[in-house]
């Protein structure tokens, strides 16, 4: 009897990008600006403690855009590249689009936009579809705030991710101009040696002791290229 064959594991780290083309935009899109809103009036933590009225709102909106997208080809295909490879993506976007397409092992570094938790305890955190309203209270009595990683907080997750990189035996990069810290310095906890795709319009640079593969393309476009060059046809 033979020995069954492990799959090699791939590590994918998923921007922006893996998103727009299911319509959901970016705060990097044009002038810096998502909507009418800087990033720092709506996704930092002292923009919740400014204005948080202002900071609900806008995650209200970004939640019912998400509730009406659909994930794209780029999201099915890594959800079925699972036949071949143990895939975890640890995704800096805050969608749910890589679970509704299939993808079984997702980790997300920056939140998700469909939970809610205490602005008090993390821990204290439920699913939420609709808005989270401002007096509206976690069972600690703390305001409910949307579960996302705001810019000046840490990143829970972060420790998890890297040692999961550590592991890979291929590392794909889709949809991120690897500016936002500490996600883009999982870059460096990728084992020497092993292949890192990157998939992207706009081709972030790249330093290390590894093989770079560059796909400029969209992730529609580029996922399937990934798939093709990995032998699954």
């Amino acid at each position: 009897m033979s020995e069954k064959v492990s799959k090699k594991k791939m590590v994918v780290l998923t921007g922006a990008g893996m998103s727009a083309e299911s319509g959901l935009r970016t705060f990097r899109d044009g002038d810096g600006l998502w909507e009418e809103y800087n990033v720092y009036e709506v996704a930092h933590i002292d923009a919740w403690k400014k204005n948080p009225a202002l900071v609900l709102r806008f995650y209200n909106e970004r939640r019912q855009q998400v509730l009406n997208a659909k994930p794209n080809k780029a999201h099915r295909l890594l959800a079925a590249m699972e036949r071949d490879f143990d895939i975890t993506i640890i995704t800096q976007n805050i969608d749910d689009l890589h679970e509704r397409a299939g993808s079984s092992q997702v980790i997300h570094l920056h939140g998700e936009i469909l939970r809610m938790r205490s602005e008090e305890n993390p821990e204290l955190s439920a699913s939420i579809r609709g808005d989270i309203l401002l007096g509206q209270v976690a069972p600690d009595g703390a305001q409910l705030r949307p579960d996302i990683v705001w810019f000046g907080e840490e990143v829970p997750m972060m420790l998890t991710a890297a040692h999961i990189t550590g592991l890979a035996d291929i590392f794909v990069i889709i949809g991120t101009s690897l500016q936002v810290y500490p996600a883009a310095g999982l870059v460096q906890q990728v084992p020497a040696g092993v292949p890192i795709y990157v998939i992207d319009k706009n081709i972030p640079t790249l330093s290390g002791n590894s093989p770079i593969h560059s796909i400029e393309q969209p992730a529609t476009v580029g996922v399937e290229m990934l798939w093709l060059a990995l032998g699954n046809s």
